[in-house]
């Protein structure tokens, strides 16, 4: 599994625009709304609230896909290896978190 090949793919579209990347405070708005929205789409999709009156249900996989779009942007944009970090990450979780959970 390879982030790579994402990462390239979502800067070569963004490239191709004279704007290129939001700055890292613009893409972090975007971020919180697209979570906003995948909360929403969740929330329809549990249950929990009904959506409004003339509003669609939330689509979970696109919303979900939305955010980690702008999350690629915004490690893109920094100039962070989503790989290396992923890496870190998991690490991090399999050592902290080694005796936390009932083992299946």
């Amino acid at each position: 599994m390879s982030f790579a090949p994402v990462q390239k793919e979502v800067d070569d579209y963004i490239s191709q625009f004279k704007e290129g990347y939001f700055p890292p405070l613009s893409m972090l708005a975007r971020l919180t709304e697209e979570l906003g929205e995948l909360a929403r789409a969740l929330s329809h999709d549990a249950g929990f609230k009904k959506p409004k009156s003339g509003e669609a249900k939330g689509d979970v996989a696109e919303e979900l896909s939305d955010l980690i779009f702008v999350a690629v942007c915004m490690a893109n944009s920094l100039g962070i290896d989503l790989d290396e970090a992923f890496a870190a990450a998991m690490n991090k979780y399999r050592v902290r978190d080694a005796d936390r959970w009932t083992r299946k």
